[in-house]
């Protein structure tokens, strides 16, 4: 997202969204919710790649 475009979405009052955004994880820094995400993110990525389609 450009400078400019973030300025427009900010005045817009919308917050910007990310999609397939690779973030740090800093476990020492973690909470509850953090280690939940990261659970059901593993959980997804296990079974995305057992998927075989329909």
């Amino acid at each position: 997202m450009s400078e400019q475009e973030r300025e427009i979405t900010l005045a817009s009052g919308a917050l910007p969204t990310a999609k397939a955004e690779d973030v740090e994880f800093a476990g020492e820094l973690a909470d509850e919710e953090d280690r939940e995400a990261q659970r059901r993110a593993a959980e997804a990525d296990r079974r995305a790649a057992e998927y075989e389609g329909e």
